[in-house]
């Protein structure tokens, strides 16, 4: 029995070699990054223009990317709490997370195609049967027989034109992009996390402005009241008094309903129930932060949406290899062994071996131009993706040059608006002096008043600008995160519970 399975295995081990020594052979264009043409600095750079900003750095050595907590450099410990949340426990991250899972499972798919596939089908049948005898009619013998199975089978299809590689190759490089759009959706959240953050703590100033401003309403009330009840001022300027109160303490209401729905909104952002999540109230008072974005062609390499593009580049590039492939014939080699016999006992009896080897070949000879087809439209996909990478690139350094304008004339509007409001103050003063000596009516106080809270509010929701603005282009410029992340991480052989 050992001397027939030599004889069996030689041979098919001969074919083994033979085809692993040829199955070299890969249809996929040599992959290269496309060109994507990139400036030599941000326009907002200028000299003119980085004078005139202290919202933002030129990078400097050991300090060219941000990197890790980028939400830390504002230095507010309630922000960075709802960051580290939100990064864990977010559903839309979780969810882009299970996507990354899937396209790793995928990966692992592909792989086993590499393979042979062998399979056991063991069986038992027992059969009876009844035969006439051929001299008396009525005379019968009867057969019962046990025939016990135990075949194993096995076929291989050697990857002879890169079909397969190429696919393991297509499904990983997908799995990278879809790792970078996990990066990507991790990045959107946090940033719009410390966004609204920003905007409750901007809510909440104005909260505090509208509530002083009416408690001053208050004394303008009563001392128009004062002035009526002596004679010396109409009922009038009373009404003008009280409707100037209750507008301001309408807007204070309408204040804390717009705080009760950004503070719903973080709630829903950190992964908790709004019914039960709640932010303490605190002015904003966070200062601007000085953000190192270095050059521009370090957005290439520190946004995920880019990656992720890029990705796919390289993933359409392998699947014009899967395409081309199509074109040759496919070899199937296959083989079956097992045993055979009347008893459990018997099958390893020599006997009762069995065995086949067999190859096959396929190939297409008419499929009316569907494989020149397929190969079109994945160089059509190559092309498209090429495509939207270089649309991506060009949408990040909008982004950045979008918030660095925005930062650079939001630092000129806050010394513009905060002469304003030095100036609404001093102008009520006078109106409040002068009506208080006879000489002008309350109209101007009306106005003064109306003028001096609309800039501050104004001024508050500049700052709440400019914070916006800074965690935007902290997200503009990729928020720490590098493209070394992808190759570095192992995508094949990591479990779920270990990332």
């Amino acid at each position: 029995m050992k001397g027939l399975l030599g004889c069996i295995l030689l041979p098919a081990a001969t074919i083994f070699l033979f085809v692993t020594l040829i199955t070299g052979c890969s249809f996929a264009p040599k992959y290269k990054t496309p060109p994507v043409q990139t400036p030599a600095a941000f326009k907002e750079l200028t000299a003119t223009n980085f004078a005139q900003t202290d919202g933002w750095k030129t990078a400097e050595p050991k300090d060219d990317a941000l990197r890790g907590k980028w939400w830390e450099l504002f230095g507010d410990s309630q922000l960075n709490a709802l960051e580290e949340q939100a990064g864990n426990s977010n559903q839309t991250v979780v969810a882009a997370l299970a996507n990354f899972f899937a396209a790793r499972a995928v990966v692992k798919q592909s792989r086993a195609q590499l393979f042979p596939t062998v399979s056991a089908n063991p069986s038992v049948t027992r059969a009876h049967q009844a035969f006439a005898n051929s001299t008396v009619a009525v005379s019968t013998r009867q057969s019962t027989t046990t025939i016990y199975t135990l075949p194993f089978d096995a076929s291989w299809e050697p990857d002879l034109w890169g079909t397969v590689r190429n696919t393991v190759k297509a499904n990983r490089l997908e799995a990278q992009a879809t790792l970078a759009d996990l990066e990507n959706v991790r990045l959107t959240v946090l940033a719009e996390v410390a966004a609204d953050y920003f905007q409750l703590r901007a809510l909440d100033a104005e909260k505090q402005l509208l509530d002083s401003t009416v408690v001053a309403y208050r004394e303008s009330l009563r001392l128009a009241q004062a002035r009526y009840d002596t004679g010396i001022a109409s009922d009038q300027d009373v009404a003008q008094a009280e409707t100037q109160l209750n507008t301001t303490d309408a807007q204070a209401t309408d204040t804390g309903i717009q705080r009760a729905q950004v503070e719903h909104a973080i709630a829903l952002l950190i992964g908790k129930s709004a019914s039960t999540f709640s932010i303490p109230v605190e002015p904003l008072k966070t200062p601007p932060v000085a953000v190192p974005f270095g050059v521009p062609s370090n957005l290439l390499e520190r946004r995920p949406d880019i990656a992720a593009s890029e990705r796919r580049i390289a993933e359409a590039n392998a699947q014009i290899g899967v395409a081309r492939a199509a074109w040759f014939p496919a070899v199937t080699l296959s083989g079956a062994a097992g045993f055979q016999g009347s008893s459990l006992a018997g099958l390893s009896a020599s006997p009762t071996f069995l065995w086949s080897v067999g190859a096959a070949l396929a190939e297409t000879i008419f499929d009316a131009g569907r494989r020149r087809a397929v190969t079109e439209q994945a160089w059509a996909n190559y092309l498209r993706n090429v495509a939207n990478y270089r649309q991506t690139v060009l949408t990040a350094f909008q982004q950045v040059e979008d918030n660095l304008s925005t930062l650079r004339l939001l630092s000129l509007e806050l010394q513009q608006q905060d002469a304003a409001v030095k100036s609404s103050q001093r102008y009520l003063t006078l109106a409040t002096d002068r009506y208080k000596l006879g000489i002008d009516s309350y109209l101007n106080i009306i106005a003064a008043q109306t003028s001096s809270l609309g800039n501050q509010r104004t001024a508050v929701n500049l700052r709440m600008q400019q914070m916006v603005a800074t965690v935007q282009l902290i997200k503009a410029l990729g928020g720490g995160w590098r493209t070394s992340e992808l190759s570095s991480t192992d995508l094949v052989t990591k479990t779920p519970e270990s990332r």
